[in-house]
């Protein structure tokens, strides 16, 4: 792997998809938070674990020893990504879904009836649906509002928070309209309830430096396929409390973090992956460990993203018919993800005529589905989804926001 620095040319030279050509154009992708592009290597990390060290865990001979390895590395690479106290923190799942439904799961066995866990509107349903759940086992669930700028109201986030909150699940940023949340600001206030704070970071990962030892959360989830890896799922836990709940698990299984919450066989060779994803992030960054190159590579990859957005919005938002949903880009309170809609024409008739110039877009609710409802979107159609990835270029914005403007004209 050759990246050094944030070279956007040699960095895109690294993606074999980004080479590709169709009806003689290349393709844009735009389709990035429903899931990044794949580096060469990262594909060559999953290939050879296939073709070298293809066994189970915990054996006595070579090969799986080897995937053994394979499985410390990754867990050492994400808790240097997320800055978590140590590799015992990070747990591995099939998705973030799958993960949070086996945590709302334990969590609901150690809650008692009268005891609340607090959601917002704003979220992804990977973090609302499996605590809704709660609602069988007697536990309240309240919802913080979202307001018709796409913010969280967190004067009602005051309001409903008390002293019968055990948990608030919150997003670091949305899916569907990009604003980033005051995960900050919501740490504080559950210092002062003695509750628990659950993040979803899975739009906002690709895109930040974590530091969950700074935010103190107890829990946070995010997925490799956001950012430039496979389908993997991963789960961080602060210290001593996943010990503490009863997750699903087999008598065979290890009964201790980070083990405890993990089900059967794992993905090896995607396993493998996420640590080349890892990699291939800090490799567009500078320092002298891991970490550092990691902080220093999200440094370039926000600034680099932060201005396509940027220039994205300006110039959607100057043709007519065109309305933007969310925060502008006057603050960094949001990520590199334009969301809109055109008068006349639905989500997913724009993002056809996109389609028919190679640019990839996506339409709907993104499984933000009840943003989309209390902003009043769900029966329109949702909004067109653009998201900036590290792969992007001016060129293609430039390119993008013409193609809207002929199909808003038309």
């Amino acid at each position: 792997m050759s990246t050094t620095g944030f070279n956007p040319t040699v960095i895109r030279s690294q993606f074999p998809s980004l080479q590709r050509i169709h009806n003689n154009n290349p393709l844009v992708f735009l389709d990035g938070p429903a899931g990044t592009q794949v580096p060469n290597h990262v594909i060559d990390a999953i290939s050879n674990y296939y073709r070298n060290s293809n066994a189970n865990t915990h054996g006595a001979f070579l090969t799986t020893h080897e995937t053994d390895k394979v499985i410390q590395n990754m867990r050492q690479a994400m808790a240097a990504m997320l800055n978590a106290e140590s590799e015992s923190c990070i747990s591995i799942g099939q998705n973030m879904t799958t993960l949070n439904f086996s945590l709302a799961r334990a969590i609901s066995r150690v809650l008692k009836p009268g005891d609340e866990v607090l959601i917002t509107q704003l979220d992804h349903e990977a973090n609302r649906g499996p605590w809704l759940t709660l609602h069988d086992a007697g536990i309240k669930v309240r919802e913080v509002n979202l307001l018709p700028t796409g913010v969280l109201d967190y004067e009602d986030f005051e309001r409903k928070i008390n002293e019968n909150t055990r948990l608030v699940c919150m997003g670091m940023s949305s899916n569907c309209i990009g604003t980033v949340n005051d995960f900050k600001w919501a740490r504080a206030i559950t210092y002062k309830y003695n509750a628990w704070l659950l993040l979803d970071a899975v739009h906002y990962a690709p895109h930040f430096a974590i530091d969950v030892e700074s935010i103190g959360c107890d829990f946070l989830l995010c997925s490799a396929y956001k950012f430039y890896g496979p389908h993997v799922g991963i789960l961080y836990s602060k210290p001593g409390v996943l010990d503490r709940l009863p997750t699903d698990r087999l008598r065979t299984a290890g009964q201790t973090a980070p083990d405890c919450i993990e089900t059967g066989t794992l993905n090896h060779a995607a396993i493998a992956g996420v640590t080349a994803a890892v990699e291939f992030i800090s490799n567009v960054g500078e320092g002298n460990s891991l970490r550092e190159k990691l902080v220093n590579a999200f440094t370039n990859i926000s600034a680099h993203e932060y201005a396509l957005a940027s220039r994205l919005y300006e110039g959607l938002s100057k043709i007519a018919g065109v309305k933007i949903i969310g925060q502008d880009f006057s603050s960094t309170g949001r990520t590199p993800t334009v969301s809109f809609t055109m008068e006349g024409k639905t989500p997913l008739q724009v993002c056809k005529q996109l389609a028919l110039k190679n640019i990839f877009a996506w339409d709907g609710h993104f499984y933000a589905i009840h943003a989309m409802e209390v902003l009043g979107l769900l029966e329109k159609g949702g909004v067109t989804r653009m998201g900036i990835s590290m792969y992007n270029t001016k060129d293609e914005i430039e390119f993008v926001i013409g193609e809207v403007a002929r199909i808003a004209r038309s």
